[in-house]
């Protein structure tokens, strides 16, 4: 499709991405199959991982930064007793070996890991250093210095037990490396471990069971795929909703603040008939603009749906 027949599309896509897939690679064939100018992603998610990722179009990518703060949830299935150079099934096998644990051994040890935690990034990450990513580095053999980073872990359960390759639930803040968890879980129970399969199952708000995979999207008709778009606001749902009257809207529209009453903090803000003005902050006494969206997004079509 050629750019100029691309419309200006508004509204949030959850896209369910196939395993091998890079999430620009899965953005850019969406956006396509959809017919949209703008389009960005909310975070990137492995190739080596499936499930949700959010892909922001039009006017939704001004809130795209809010998804990369969010707590995402995970299915990972560990390798027990296996060790690789990369923490998952890609790097070389440094060691395999029966693991030699029970499900209550890993229990115990799940619960160990809750709560706010130190992890040491992978070098087989896009992390960087001295403006080159570290799997850069690990590729040429070198490993460099890396700092314990403080990531939070919510939530660790079973989901399905088997001695070799049990599968877990891990719900986490951001900046967790779920690889680097599954390694440090095997060193402390004893055996080693290496992250098998990931998928992601949770953003923010959003959820697996809202998603669509690309293959599904080329089943559809043009207008079938565009029925899918959440509205704008779906990316910012989780903060305080705030309503303004005709004249504060039109102020607020205008990049002005205005009297509120509202807590302190950040919030979403509509205007007469629920139509989506932006994000604010408030001091709790003021409403400050923070990012506004052009009214004609606001408001027609799918990204017009309000999010209560």
């Amino acid at each position: 499709m050629r750019r100029r027949d691309l419309d200006d599309l508004s509204g949030v896509l959850l896209l369910d991405k196939d395993l091998g897939l890079s999430s620009n690679t899965a953005l850019q064939d969406a956006r396509h199959l959809l017919g949209a100018r703008k389009a960005g992603h909310t975070g990137t998610l492995d190739p080596l991982a499936s499930g949700l990722l959010p892909l922001a179009f039009g006017e939704a990518t001004k809130f795209s930064s809010d998804l990369l703060e969010a707590d995402k949830t995970y299915e990972a299935t560990l390798a027990l007793g296996l060790v690789t150079t990369t923490g998952d099934g890609e790097g070389e096998i440094l060691s395999d070996r029966e693991a030699g644990c029970s499900r209550e051994d890993l229990e115990r040890t799940l619960g160990t890991f809750l709560g706010e935690i130190d992890q040491v990034p992978p070098m087989h990450s896009a992390l960087k250093r001295e403006g080159r990513a570290l799997y850069e580095y690990a590729r040429e053999g070198i490993e460099v210095e890396r700092a314990p980073r403080r990531v939070t872990i919510r939530s660790l359960r079973i989901l399905s037990w088997d001695a070799r390759t049990p599968r877990v639930e891990v719900e986490c803040g951001k900046g967790t490396y779920v690889r680097t968890l599954a390694q440090d879980i095997g060193t402390r129970l004893g055996c080693g471990a290496s992250l098998a399969a990931l998928r992601r199952t949770r953003v923010g708000a959003t959820g697996i069971g809202e998603a669509v995979t690309l293959g599904q999207l080329r089943g559809m008709t043009i207008e079938a795929r565009r029925a899918r778009l959440l509205a704008v606001d779906a990316l910012i749902a989780q903060l305080p909703r705030v309503e303004l009257d005709e004249g504060q809207g039109l102020r607020f529209g205008h990049g002005q603040p205005v009297p509120h009453p509202a807590a302190a903090g950040r919030v979403r803000v509509y205007g007469t008939h629920g139509t989506l003005l932006g994000t604010g902050r408030c001091d709790g006494s003021h409403l400050a603009p923070q990012r506004l969206i052009a009214t004609e997004h606001a408001k027609g079509g799918p990204a017009s749906k309000e999010t209560r």
